[in-house]
């Protein structure tokens, strides 16, 4: 079976409408083959007004369904995923490369934040605060927001949009998706299912959940329009720059999960057999294409040589291949051409600034002339310098000696993104303080695994240049809402806060 047919079978058991991926302008290739899977048409500018009214208008009727009837629909849409958690999580694959057990895990995450999002449906809590003034009630709550706009990237093309789809749901909140445009087979598949979950459901109203397909146009309309007051955007550093102050200018909210330069210590009383599994699958799991990818490591100087050469071996053994073939395959290839001229050239710059480099150049699989494999990089650098200091999205590690626990935080921290990292160590107090408030100024900070691999109970996001926000777990449900504080006089009398007189008659 070719991919196009292979595709054309995933999305036609969905319930994917065929005139929705044949025939349409935009040319969507597989990264595992290079070869043209579908064609789908994108979003006009009249469409996407109309979809942002629809939308405006589903919110009315959304908002007043008690959040609980709210969270049964989140948990109809779950059931869909899972019965359609193969297709998907294949199709996953095939849109952007990953190997299968990633492609069904990020639909699993998918599943997973519905589970958590329909019990969150009974706990959007307020509070009762005491009132200073005789008879007097204070009181917070949480009241849905209004349309959200969701832009994801590439990488992540489903599980990013199920983190926000599913809690802004179940607030009280229509969604309106702006997919990558190199993955939009998979969001019209997440379409198709959430029109399942409509029907099953009765009730939802026109507009609840729009997918629009397009380039950057789409998704600078949806920052712009003010009739969306949230817009969640997952992508660059240079992507937030835009946004950001896009939406500030209209006083819209932002949830920014941008650039991720991640870093991991290794003390010298770490377990390296753990720490080398970690570090491995950090750092070329999703052929390094994940915003949490490893891709610093400091390595104290008395367990460097050891560990390193270990890491060699690794790189030199990981299979390397198109997923669909072959279940060891551990690598499969970059997105693009692109990415794969990108990583040549940041580590032409890292060899000219004295990095050894091991691996990173192209792996020929003959079938697949058009794709883009490349063996994962190890780069011994000299120190924290040139590309070191920059994101590029693909498989290189660069790793530098430390003989400080101190010095290795503070280069830890030297970088402009903050979103993950983590310490391998069995000495306690090396691991309480980097999970202090001297550890990493990241997001995320672990001990004894990787950066890469966050779960839906805690709030994913991280600080600096990675933006700020917040999405999944803990309170991050906030974001999607909007706080109203009330005061209620059951008395007679009309005493003023902080003592104030005001007396008129």
């Amino acid at each position: 079976m070719t991919l196009s047919a292979d595709v054309d079978s995933i999305l036609q058991g969905i319930g994917v409408y065929r005139d929705r991926y044949r025939g349409g302008e935009r040319v969507v290739q597989s990264p595992l083959t290079g070869e043209t899977i579908a064609q789908v048409e994108d979003a006009n500018p009249d469409s996407v007004t109309e979809a942002i009214g629809q939308s405006e208008k589903a919110f009315l009727a959304w908002r007043s369904l008690p959040a609980p009837r709210r969270g049964e629909f989140v948990r109809i849409l779950g059931e869909e995923l899972r019965a359609a958690k193969t297709g998907l999580g294949r199709l996953v694959t095939i849109e952007t490369g990953k190997i299968l057990s990633e492609g069904y895990g990020e639909v699993q995450e998918m599943i997973d934040i519905c589970d958590f999002a329909v019990g969150l449906s009974r706990q959007l809590y307020g509070l009762t605060i005491a009132s200073e003034r005789p008879h007097h009630r204070m009181m917070e709550q949480w009241h849905p927001l209004g349309p959200v706009g969701i832009i994801t990237a590439f990488n992540f093309p489903v599980a990013v949009w199920s983190w926000n789809a599913a809690l802004a749901l179940v607030c009280g909140d229509p969604v309106i998706w702006k997919p990558s445009e190199k993955t939009p087979l998979t969001a019209l598949a997440v379409e198709a299912l959430v029109r399942r979950a409509v029907e099953r459901f009765g009730g939802a109203p026109t507009g609840l959940s729009t997918v629009l397909i397009g380039g950057r146009e789409i998704g600078e309309m949806l920052v712009d329009d003010a009739r969306v007051p949230l817009v969640s955007a997952t992508g660059s550093t240079a992507m937030g720059h835009i946004v950001g102050p896009r939406l500030a200018r209209r006083f819209a909210r932002a949830i920014l999960e941008l650039g991720g330069n991640n870093a991991s210590i290794v003390c010298p009383s770490a377990d390296l057999d753990l720490a080398l599994r970690a570090i491995a699958f950090a750092a070329v799991g999703t052929a390094g294409q994940r915003c949490t990818s490893l891709r610093r490591l400091f390595v104290h100087r008395d367990v460097y040589d050891a560990l390193v050469a270990r890491l060699k071996q690794v790189y030199a053994t990981v299979q390397i291949g198109n997923p669909l073939t072959s279940s060891a395959v551990l690598v499969g290839p970059l997105i693009d051409g692109a990415a794969f001229h990108r990583m040549q050239e940041v580590l032409a710059e890292a060899r000219k600034l004295g990095g050894r480099v091991i691996g990173g150049d192209r792996f020929e699989t003959a079938p697949y002339p058009a794709a883009h494999y490349v063996r994962p990089a190890l780069v011994e650098m000299p120190g924290q310098i040139g590309p070191v200091l920059q994101e590029t999205f693909a498989p290189i590690l660069y790793v530098m000696k430390y003989s400080d626990f101190d010095e290795a935080l503070a280069l830890h921290n030297e970088v402009r993104q903050g979103l993950s990292s983590s310490i391998f160590s069995t000495d306690m107090h090396e691991i309480e303080k980097f999970v202090s408030m001297a550890g990493p100024d990241c997001g995320i900070a672990n001990a004894n695994i990787g950066p890469s691999g966050a779960e839906i109970g805690g709030a994913f996001g991280g600080e600096k240049e990675t933006g700020g926000g917040r999405e999944a777990g803990s309170d991050a449900w906030k974001a999607y809402m909007r706080r109203v504080t009330s005061t209620i006089n059951f008395g007679n009398d009309l005493p003023l806060a902080q003592g104030v007189r005001f007396d008129v008659g």
